[in-house]
């Protein structure tokens, strides 16, 4: 979990409650409305609830919604974009998960917006789908208005102006219109509820969009559903009634049930559910949608604002400002617990630049600006970079390559069966991945290479199977990486010349009993669930030229699991040589230095033979150099 919510848990978690009462609105009896909290610039998002047998609302309800505030200058509103060669009313738009949406599109939050087919819910990203109703996306007309149904619309032009239409058919002029979204009916128009029919048993879960009087805000709102003893759901004129204690003026029921889901980015660009969507508690899953809403924001500002990162392949820049004089420090590391500090600049300045170095090529880093005033210490979220790929990737084996494979039965307690001179004439195989078992038959876990045996006294599988592979390398490189990608389902112990290299969601001690204690992508190792890490060689002492074996235990994460899944891959990852220019030029009195390239080290000596040295403080291009009176020489390192 990162700063940012952490900080949103804790002023979410107050228990800070607000009954209120909206012009021309009731009073509902017991009914709570959770107060709005910032989760970025121009976007609150809040939680309420209701006490069932009260009001208006006499079932048990939990609303979520975002409020956004459309004359917000960084507010950016952004729809389902259409197919590269869309067909018009059949294959239109590729679905995606909200999440999936969310993070492709790289936005801020994201829901459910119009109605869709087909109503295959679980199909892969991409699969092509007809949007019902009209759909815009930054101008361009992805799905058309073809008749009454679907039909209520809300349009906003390119400064988010919003126009909401109770009927669009005929089509009203779309002369302007830079976004829109359709759903099947009007919910509030004026400020009044359009249902008569509070008694209604129709339930479900409900998304809707409301816009205030005045135009400012548009309310994106989920009612969760489906989950007795949380949330049952709603009717219309409970929906309607909602958007109106929310402050919505005039409201539109967009594609809910199942589809009712509401997800924010993280402060790392990770997607985060907020709202329970009844398809996650049902199947483990969210459903694939046709169409979807999302919005651009920028973070919420605070003592530390602009946090810009600027990696390249071994090297990160990292800028910010503050709102007045601060310290400077830039905390990071591969794991949100950070760990590494560039240490503190204690010159007290409003913008911030610092220079990390010893960085690992085509790796994520997590990292977090900190700044102290006189008074305090501040710190950012924990933000994400990516380092660039100044490499060349050579592939050792393919995730389709055949391993040798055995059980319990056949592998004793220990590490032996990792060792390189391990005798394993008597497995089985070799047989080419994915190595698999699964009592389902999962047509989602592919390609299935080699079907492993079963545990016969339990009829499930093992709770480990074990497999082995001789590798050849021949060469090993300064600054190496060995990277894998896999198929694993559950947990897994890698090993290399007997040594354990990696763990995948397992305790710290293990043996053929242990089961793992976790699994990846909701229990299944599918097509879209390939886990990656890097090993450096550099790291490897017992690494060497020639042959090596490559050993891995897969682990179930439950004794009466249906299926196994292994599949792994390889791939040598190593530097390029590299080259910079350095250019001097004059800045007054001063001799400036520059390079282009990112990830060398500026140094210095009295005569061309050296001996060489560092400039000090870690110099960034342009670097003045004062005049002296003796010589000096510089150059680039890399």
């Amino acid at each position: 979990m990162t700063v940012r919510l952490q900080r949103f848990a804790r002023r979410a978690g107050t228990g800070l409650a607000l009954a209120f009462t909206l012009a021309g609105t009731p009073a509902r009896a017991g009914t709570v409305v959770g107060p709005w909290t910032p989760i970025f610039k121009g976007i609150d998002y809040s939680v309420s609830t209701n006490v069932p047998g009260s009001g208006d609302f006499p079932r048990l309800q939990v609303v979520h919604a975002f409020r956004v505030d459309l004359t917000d200058p960084d507010i950016r509103l952004f729809t389902t974009p259409p197919l590269p060669d869309p067909i018009p009313g059949y294959q239109e738009v590729g679905g995606l998960t909200t999440s999936d949406f969310l993070s492709t599109h790289h936005l801020q939050v994201a829901l459910s917006a119009n109605f869709f087919g087909p109503g295959q819910y679980y199909q892969p990203p991409g699969s092509p789908m007809d949007v019902e109703g009209l759909l815009i996306s930054e101008g361009v007309v992805v799905s058309t208005q073809d008749g009454s149904a679907n039909s209520t619309a809300v349009l906003f032009d390119e400064s988010n102006q919003a126009t909401v239409i109770q009927q669009n058919w005929p089509v009203a002029s779309l002369d302007g219109v830079w976004t829109a979204v359709s759903g099947n009916r009007a919910l509030v128009a004026a400020g009044q509820n359009l249902e008569s029919d509070p008694s209604s048993r129709d339930l479900d879960p409900r998304t809707a969009y409301g816009v205030s009087e005045d135009g400012r805000h548009l309310y994106l709102m989920g009612i969760d559903g489906r989950q007795p003893g949380y949330s049952n759901g709603a009717n219309y004129y409970e929906t309607a009634a909602w958007l109106l204690l929310l402050g919505a003026w005039d409201g539109v029921n967009m594609d809910g049930g199942g589809s009712t889901l509401l997800v924010m980015e993280d402060s790392t660009g990770v997607p985060v559910r907020l709202s329970k969507s009844s398809a996650v508690a049902d199947s483990g899953n969210e459903r694939t949608l046709g169409a979807h809403l999302g919005v651009y924001a920028k973070p919420v500002p605070g003592f530390i604002n602009d946090v810009v990162a600027e990696p390249d392949d071994t090297t990160a820049r990292i800028t910010w400002t503050t709102v007045e004089p601060a310290t400077t420090e830039v905390e990071y590391g591969t794991t949100l617990e950070l760990g590494s500090t560039t240490g503190v600049l204690p010159e007290l300045l409003s913008t911030h630049q610092v220079q990390i170095t010893g960085l690992s090529p085509w790796t994520d880093y997590y990292f977090r600006a900190a700044s102290a005033s006189a008074t305090e210490r501040y710190v950012s979220p924990i933000l994400r970079l990516f380092t660039t790929n100044y490499v060349t990737t050579n592939e050792i084996f393919a995730i389709t390559n055949e391993w040798l494979y055995a059980t319990p039965a056949t592998v004793a307690n220990g590490t032996a069966w990792t060792g390189l001179d391990y005798d394993d004439s008597d497995w089985g195989g070799p047989g080419p991945g994915l190595l698999w078992i699964d009592a389902n038959y999962n047509p989602n876990v592919q390609p299935k290479g080699t079907e492993v045996p079963g545990d016969s006294s339990t009829g499930f599988p093992y709770i480990t199977y074990y497999f082995r592979k001789h590798i050849a390398l021949s060469h090993i490189d300064q600054g190496g990486l060995l990277n894998f990608a896999g198929y694993i389902d559950d947990g897994a112990v890698f090993y290399l010349n007997g040594e354990p290299i990696q763990t995948l969601r397992m305790p710290a001690t293990w043996d053929a009993t242990t089961l793992a204690s976790g699994y990846a992508c909701e229990g299944n190792a599918t097509v879209d669930c390939v886990e990656t890490f890097t090993v450096p060689m550099d790291g490897l002492q017992n690494l060497v030229e020639g042959e090596n074996v490559l050993a891995v235990e897969v682990h179930n994460y439950n004794p009466r699991s249906p299926d196994m899944t292994f599949g792994l891959g390889l791939n040598r990852i190593e530097p390029l040589p590299r080259t910079a220019r350095l250019e001097v030029g004059h800045d007054g009195t001063a001799v400036s230095l520059s390079w282009e390239a990112a990830g060398f080290t500026l140094q210095w000596a009295d005569v061309p033979e050296g001996p060489w040295n560092d400039e000090s403080n870690d110099p960034t291009s342009p670097y003045l150099v004062e005049p002296m009176e003796s010589h000096r020489f510089y150059r680039l390192k890399h």
